[in-house]
This record gives C-alpha cells, structure tokens and sequence, in this order.
C-alpha cells in the first residue's frame, strides 16, 4: 500500500503501512462517512486449527470460545497468574481455524506460549503473517467515538492490491488511530504496561467473559470486578490544541507536581483536536486537568472506576 499515490509510511512499531495519503483528517471524515478502509497488515496474524481449539482457548483465555459461531469476531486476552495483561488478540473462526490479529511484532511470543500450553491437546499454532494480512473497514457511522464504526477482515496478503482497487480509497494509520482514540480502545503496550489488568483499562466484557470458568489470572479479575475500586483508570485526554506537538508515548501525568499516571497513544482528530489516551490513578479527580509530558490537558473518563466496564459500551 506504500506504493499507492500520496502514501506517506508510519514509523516506529507501525512500520510497513502507510501514516496517511496526503491528508489525515480528510481520511478520517472518510472513514466516518463509511468510505474507504485501512491497511493493518504489518499487525501479525496468528491461526490455530484442530479439533480441540476453542475449548482450548477457552481454558487459556479470558474469553467464551465454547461454541463460538464460525464468522463471529471476538477479542480475548491471556493473563499473567497475577492477572496482569500479557496477550490481546481479535479473531474469528472459519469452522476449521481460528485466525487473529495481534500487535505488530507480538506474535511471535503469542505463537510460543500458545505452544508451551499445548501438552496433548489436538491444536496446530502457527504465524501466519506472511500469508495473511489485516484491514479495516468503516461501518459508516456519523460518530466517531462509536464502537460500531467499523470491522476487521482477514485477507490473503497477495490480495491487497486487489481489495485496494475494490474498497479505496485507502485511509492511513494516523486516521484510523485518531478514531480509535477517541473511541477509547486501548492498544496493548502502546496504552498499557506491565502492570495492567483489564478493569483499569474497560476491557471487562469486551475481552472479558465474566460468566466462563476458570483461567490463568482469573481470581484478579473476579475480585477487583467484585469489590470494585480497580488501581488505576484509562481516560481520554483532550490536550491543549495551542501546542503544536503531541505529548511523547510513555510521558508522565502529572497532577500539580506529583507524577499520577502515563501518556499512551495521541493523535489529532478531526473533530476532537489533538487527544491522547491516559492511564491514571483511580483517586485522581476526572475533571482535574493535568500535565501531559508539558501538556495541558482534561479527562474524559471512559472507565467505570468501581466495576471496570468501559462507559461507552455501557451506554452502547
């Protein structure tokens, strides 16, 4: 897609796609209008095929893969016996496989934990990004913070060219990442760190089956999902649009003088101005504005700080 007019590439761990064709905020009015669709494909792909594979995942995973219906997406999550997020993955299966998408660069160790799980269990796992490729699709809905604007599909890499003439015009990642933002999904290790667990983060529900039996980090998550109070929360940060530069990955938030959190993804919407996604500590006041690595900034609270579920699914 690098090769498509105007394609200017992104950098860092999204390397290999395009940042945008010319003009982000024109693609991303695109995108909300329900024209266009994203090229992911440097994101990595994970299958796992065999008889036994959803009552496998099931077992390993925060999610319901018992009887998952072929065709039907689903987001789910393999947790540290602390209850910390080590995995996040999107997928679907076929009837014969299930396939996922996976942070760029993160499915290697995916691959290699899923196969250290494997003992006689009838699963083949394998990395597959060299034959498949990920993109996005608008759902043509007229808000931008809706969940609902849009779905993932899973194509032969040899065909992207194809579906570019098919589905274009292409929008790039600084486009699709300013929506996302501003829907207030978290990437894994962009808007997390080690330490998350996912009732910080709104990921009960959406990745989170709480009706399903046992996992590994499972008693974490029941008891914070129970008692409530979650250590940390994520929020959108509507920054200062008089600053010309966004706030850096990993910068501090700061309330007056005391460091209460850290800066994950940022970008410019087309709507919103520039915005950014936030972890901060539960006691911090949401309309307390903060510091974002020298960046004025208010909160807009995306995560019900006594259960974990994100707002906007609640309300959605």
């Amino acid at each position: 897609m690098l090769d498509l007019p105007g394609a200017v590439a992104a950098d860092g761990r999204d390397a290999g796609v395009a940042a945008h064709y010319g003009s982000f905020n024109v693609e991303q009015r695109r995108l909300v209008a329900g024209e266009g669709f994203v090229d992911l494909s440097h994101r990595d792909v994970v299958r796992v095929a065999g008889p036994d594979r959803l009552d496998w995942l099931h077992n390993l995973t925060t999610q319901l893969f018992t009887g998952l219906t072929p065709g039907v997406w689903t987001t789910a999550l393999i947790l540290s016996p602390q209850g910390h997020v080590e995995h996040a993955f999107t997928g679907v299966d076929d009837g014969e496989a299930f396939t996922a998408h996976t942070e760029p660069g993160a499915g290697a160790a995916l691959v290699d934990f899923l196969e250290s799980m494997k003992f006689m269990t009838r699963v083949e796992v394998s990395l597959v990004t060299d034959e498949v490729a990920t993109v996005w699709r608008s759902g043509g809905s007229t808000d931008s913070t809706d969940a609902s604007n849009g779905t993932y599909e899973l194509i032969p890499r040899a065909e992207l060219t194809s579906y570019a003439e098919q589905h274009g015009p292409a929008a790039g990642l600084w486009a699709f990442e300013a929506l996302r933002i501003a829907r207030g999904e978290p990437r894994l290790g962009l808007d997390t760190d080690a330490r998350t667990i996912p009732n910080e983060v709104g990921w009960i529900d959406r990745a989170v089956h709480m009706d399903k039996g046992c996992y590994r980090g499972q008693e974490t998550v029941a008891r914070v999902h129970n008692l409530g109070r979650p250590p940390r929360r994520l929020v959108l940060l509507h920054l200062d649009g008089s600053v010309v530069t966004l706030p850096e990955l990993g910068s501090e938030l700061r309330l007056g003088e005391k460091a209460v959190g850290f800066v994950g993804s940022s970008a410019r919407h087309f709507e919103l101005g520039p915005i950014a996604l936030g972890l901060v500590k539960r006691n911090v006041p949401v309309e307390a504005d903060l510091d974002a690595g020298g960046i004025p900034a208010g909160q807009e609270a995306l995560v019900d700080p006594e259960v974990g579920l994100h707002f906007r699914a609640v309300r959605g």
